[in-house]
């Protein structure tokens, strides 16, 4: 069955929430995050410098993807959230989502882009993720989310 990829509506702030939460990888503050952030962006599109890509999967939810411009460079773009129903991972809908949004930021002239994450088991999966899409780890801020939990970022150019 195909992916469709489109455009964040409002309608998908629930599910937004609701996927990132069954992954069972983020804490109850990131998901709080996550809504503000959405309601972010539907306040001011423009201005929040975040973009999401949504994915649908025989018609339903699957995942979506949050990334955007990093403040204060020329062309560095982060990927900020990305989170696939799990009962649809291994089918490549993660990195179709990654994938378009590098299309997108190379088409706005991004030179590079950055994923912070953090050293905690829950993302182990996301980690590997990232290597076999292409990214190389390029830091490690040892304690930065918590005593033993560092922060890890990886690099990529579009």
């Amino acid at each position: 069955m195909a992916v469709k990829i489109r455009s964040i509506l409002p309608t998908d702030r629930a599910h937004i929430i609701r996927v990132t939460d069954e992954t069972r990888a983020f804490l109850p503050d990131e998901l709080v995050i996550v809504g503000e952030i959405i309601d972010e962006y539907f306040n001011d599109p423009e201005g929040s410098g975040y973009h999401f890509l949504i994915a649908e999967h025989g018609g339903d939810f699957a995942g979506y993807l949050c990334y955007g411009p990093t403040p204060l460079t020329h062309g560095a773009w982060d990927m900020y959230w990305c989170a696939v129903s799990p009962k649809l991972h291994g089918q490549g809908i993660a990195g179709t989502l990654f994938s378009m949004a590098a299309d997108d930021i190379k088409k706005q002239g991004g030179r590079l882009i950055l994923i912070d994450t953090s050293s905690n088991p829950n993302y182990k999966a996301a980690r590997s993720l990232y290597i076999t899409l292409g990214y190389k780890h390029v830091s490690t801020i040892p304690d930065f989310y918590n005593p033993g939990d560092n922060k890890e970022t990886f690099w990529k150019v579009p």
